[in-house]
């Protein structure tokens, strides 16, 4: 879905990234020890609960899946988009499509949608809860070869924060949050390059590079984003990615700070972790918008993800309700808290 920096990436990491960002490291590995101390008074502190169906998201990742691999210039991805913009204009006041054409890493034209659904509009004060929704066209990290040519379904890799946003939405729409929401699906982020292909250039996130660079020119403003990856897993770990850390470590304490309170530290885990190439990244970059990633990185595996990651074992199977509705639970507690 995106380069990652591994353990044997570490080296080059550091020489990538400033000062700061590696000094950020430090300072949240020291934050995690103080949290641990006081884990208790945190997951006990009140903070009022708010209503998300875990049964409603599961649906809505297997509407997703049912369509097939959403690659862009296919059926099922055509599918999935117009089922994407009638959902979010059910729930929401507006819906702009994005349309754009991008060249991928092999020089494929992909005909591309990024999908916004707008609450208030009109206020000026926003914010943005984002997910990408295409999925992977080859599944490079199966433990099949044969397999590796062969299209995701990316139940977990695309579909589950789709899945956790469009309950957001039906939720949003039965009361007024009080300020401005934008929910953000973004096109052609996973058609980067293979893991057996070494191209420079920028060839993951194309969807949000071309939404950042257009919201740039327009001026469009935003006080923070969310971005959720791979947030389904039965086994799910959310750590304090380090990007998200650099551009938006606000951000993060404001999310991981009311996970904690809610009872789901066993989610949330209050350690930094490496710095993933994701649709945050260029929203940060380019539309200077801070936004962080809420992505599931699981430090005891050879990738750094999950063990579907990348493989056609990333089905509808392998969604748990229980990870759908502690991430939906702690976005909207996040939102009503504004």
């Amino acid at each position: 879905m995106f380069h990652r920096f591994n353990t044997n990436d570490f080296a080059e990491m550091k020489k990538t990234l400033p000062l700061i960002l590696i000094c950020s490291f430090l300072l949240t590995g020291m934050m995690s020890c103080d949290n641990k101390k006081n884990k208790d008074d945190v997951v006990t502190s009140n903070v009022k609960v708010p209503e998300f169906s875990a049964d409603s998201a599961f649906l809505y990742v297997k509407k997703q899946t049912d369509f097939g691999p959403r690659v862009p210039n296919s059926e099922a991805h055509a599918g999935c988009a117009a089922f994407l913009e009638a959902e979010l204009a059910r729930f929401c006041d507006t819906v702009v499509v994005q349309s754009f054409d991008v060249k991928a890493y092999d020089g494929t034209v992909l005909h591309s949608k990024n999908i916004m659904g707008r609450f208030s509009p009109e206020n000026s004060r926003r914010i943005i809860l984002a997910s990408h929704w295409d999925s992977r066209p080859f599944a490079d990290h199966d433990s099949k070869e044969a397999n590796r040519s062969k299209p995701i379904d990316g139940a977990n890799d695309g579909a589950s924060g789709v899945g956790v946003l469009l309950e957001i939405a039906r939720q949003l729409s039965m009361k007024n949050p009080g300020i401005g929401i934008d929910i953000l699906f973004f096109d052609a982020e996973d058609y980067g390059t293979p893991s057996s292909v070494d191209l420079p250039g920028d060839w993951w996130g194309l969807g949000s590079q071309y939404w950042a660079k257009q919201a740039a020119a327009a001026n469009y403003q935003a006080e923070f984003g969310i971005l959720l990856d791979m947030v389904g897993a039965s086994d799910a770990t959310f750590y304090h990615e380090s990007f998200s850390a650099y551009y938006a470590s606000d951000v993060v304490s404001k999310v991981w700070g009311t996970a904690n309170k809610l009872g789901y530290g066993q989610y949330f885990i209050n350690e930094a972790a490496h710095p993933i190439t994701d649709d945050h990244l260029y929203v940060n970059k380019y539309a200077n918008i801070k936004m962080i990633d809420i992505i599931h990185q699981d430090k005891k595996s050879g990738t750094g993800f999950s063990r579907v990651w990348h493989t056609l074992d990333d089905n509808i199977n392998n969604i748990d309700k229980n990870t759908l509705h502690v991430v939906g639970t702690t976005l909207l507690a996040v939102v009503e808290s504004l």
